[in-house]
This record gives C-alpha cells, structure tokens and sequence, in this order.
C-alpha cells in the first residue's frame, strides 16, 4: 500500500509539472515575438488557418503554428476574415486573432513618414509638408506656439523648461524620435504627429529615466550630447568612445570647448556640410550653439539634430579613456588622440594616403 502510495504521488508530481511545463510553453508562444512596434502590412488571403498562421509565422508576427492554431480551437475563433492588416510584433497571438476577427484595419488613406536619425527639425518640417497638407512654415510656426510647449512639457517628463531658452531655434529639436510612423492621412495635424514622435520618445527613454535622472547631466543636456555624438561619431560602434572624448572635455580646464564642426554648421543653420565654413561662422561667439568659439565652454545650448536611441544609449555610457580629440578617415574609422600634436599627425597621415575627406 505505501509503495502505490508513493508511487501515485511521485506520478502527480511528473503530471503536475507537465501541466506547468505545457502552461508555460502556451503563455510564451503566445506572447508578443518583440518590443517592436513598427507597424508591417500583410495581406491575408481567403483560406484555411493553417495558411493564415503561416502567413502570420513568415512574417514574424507570431511564435509558434502550433500554439496560432491550439488558441484558434480553444476559443472557437474560426471567423477569421481576409483583406490587408497593419501588424507589428509586439501584438502577441491573442490581439492579431481579434483584428482578423474585425475584419482588415487598413486604411486606404494612410500615409507613412520616415524620419531618419540625425536629422533635424528643418528636415522634419519638409518630410511634413511633402507628406500632409502642412507647410513647412505651419510646422515652425507650431514650434513658436509657447503655449502649446508650455502643454507638451507639463505632459512629458523628459521635456523641462530648458527648451524655452530664447537661444534654443526649435524647442523640440532632439525630441522628436527617428523612426518610421503611419497617419490617418495626408491631413493629419501637426499636433497629432508630434503627440505620435514624443509617443515614441517617452518610450524609447523610460528604460533609461533612472539612469538620466540620477546621472550628471539633466535631461536636456544628455540629449544635447546625443545628438552631437550622432552627428560625430562616424559609426554606431564608434559612438561610446566619441562620447567619452567629450566627457573627458566637459570635465577638463585645458579643454574647455568641445570643439564640434557639427554644433558650428547647425549654428549657422546650414545643413550642407560639403559647405567650407568662414572665420566669421567659426568664430561667432554670440550663437550659443556654436562650440568652436573659444568663449562658449561646454555644451551648447540645446540638440542639433534627433539622435538614435544608439547615441542616447553611448552617452549615458560612455567609454572610459584619456583621450580629448577624434577624427574619422574616409571609411569611418575613428582615431582618437591624446592632444593636438597626435590628432594633427593624424590627420596630416590620413591626407598622405588620399584617406581624409573632411
């Protein structure tokens, strides 16, 4: 009796840990497959769902075929409908089955913009107008709306006063996150796409809020930095030493501007850089976005572009070293260097090989 007995419980507990294990494998393959949020359009023919499902597993949207079709069984979910569906990754099995139960959620007036990192908002003011009814100057005008700031920064936590400085062009310069986004229609408003980039924004940020908040530099300043290193760093895996070349000038006495060409050529409100700058424009000290001038230390007075996640990511880490200059070679390789004398050899050896392109 007591060897059944021990017998019937070890055969539970093998039972009970096969439930569990079936359970946990359901919820994981029923999960999102990502984080990303970017919308794809998929097409979904008139068919059986084992058609559906490997329409839906091709395109990454779904986990599993098998766990797709258990959950169609199990909640009798067999009217499913055809047509074309906006989909991203991060919906999970159970929210794609309630759409295609809907019926196609795309909408033939639809538009998409992409806006690309490092751009700034000059750039996203034409991307407006040649994508909606919005012209460009309706875009600035909504910028020089302090009333309307003054609401986007009670309703966003990393958006603070600092973008109201009278200095700063665009108060949302730098805000405004690089990715590919899709309205209504052409006549959507400019508050709409704004809500929509900030959206993303928040997002992006709330990994890292408690690591800007408790760094050195407020919010805005990270984000300035950002966007320097963007523009800077010649590739993505570059950007954590570039930053840290900057770091090592904000915190030196013998390095007391940060020297960037890319803060003097938006200073100067030019986004051609094949463009040769004058001394005047090198040398405007009264522009405080303007970094090569000897008299304006530090960072300059707000972002000059909307950088990648990758820069805001470099900059809340930088890398650690002793270096205070940088300079790119024509394939985008970084040097960096110890004081003048080195980066001057540098770049007198790059021009040696036919291998500098600034």
């Amino acid at each position: 009796m007591k060897k059944f007995r021990n017998t019937a419980i070890i055969l539970l507990i093998v039972f009970t840990a096969l439930i569990v294990s079936l359970c946990t494998y359901y919820n994981i393959n029923m999960a999102k497959v990502s984080d990303d949020g970017t919308l794809k359009e998929i097409t979904i023919e008139q068919g059986s769902i084992d058609s559906i499902a490997n329409t839906l597993k091709e395109n990454n949207l779904i986990k599993n075929i098998t766990i797709f079709k258990v959950y169609i069984k199990l909640t009798n979910k067999t009217n499913l409908k055809a047509g074309v569906y906006n989909f991203s990754e991060n919906m999970g099995t159970k929210k794609i089955v309630e759409l295609l139960e809907e019926g196609s959620n795309v909408n033939p007036d639809e538009i998409s913009i992409t806006f690309r990192e490092g751009i700034n908002i000059r750039t996203v003011a034409k991307l407006i107008e040649e994508n909606t009814d919005n012209s460009y100057d309706d875009v600035i005008n909504k910028l020089e709306d302090s009333d309307y700031i003054d609401s986007l920064i009670d309703e966003y936590w990393f958006l603070t006063d600092e973008i109201k400085d009278q200095n700063i062009y665009y108060p949302l310069e730098g805000y405004l996150f690089p990715n590919t986004y899709r309205f209504s229609s052409k006549e959507i408003a400019i508050e709409e796409i704004f809500a929509k980039m900030l959206g993303e924004t928040d997002r992006q940020l709330s990994e890292y809020r408690d690591a800007i908040e408790s760094g050195d530099l407020s919010v805005h300043e990270l984000i300035t930095l950002a966007s320097i290193v963007e523009l800077e760093g010649a590739r993505a895996d570059d950007r954590r030493a570039v930053a840290g070349v900057f770091y090592n000038r904000l915190s030196s006495s013998s390095y007391p501007t940060l020297g960037s060409d890319a803060t003097t050529y938006y200073a100067s409100k030019i986004d051609d850089w094949s463009y040769s700058l004058t001394n005047k424009e090198l040398n405007d000290c009264s522009n405080k976005y303007n970094t090569r001038c000897s008299s304006n230390t530090g960072l300059p007075v707000g972002p000059i572009c909307n950088p990648s996640i990758e820069s805001i990511e470099a900059t809340i880490n930088p890398e650690e070293h002793e270096y205070y200059y940088f300079v790119a070679d024509c394939k985008g390789e970084v040097y960096l260097t110890r004081n003048s004398a080195e980066h001057d050899s540098i770049i007198s050896e790059l021009k040696r090989e036919d291998n500098w392109c600034a």
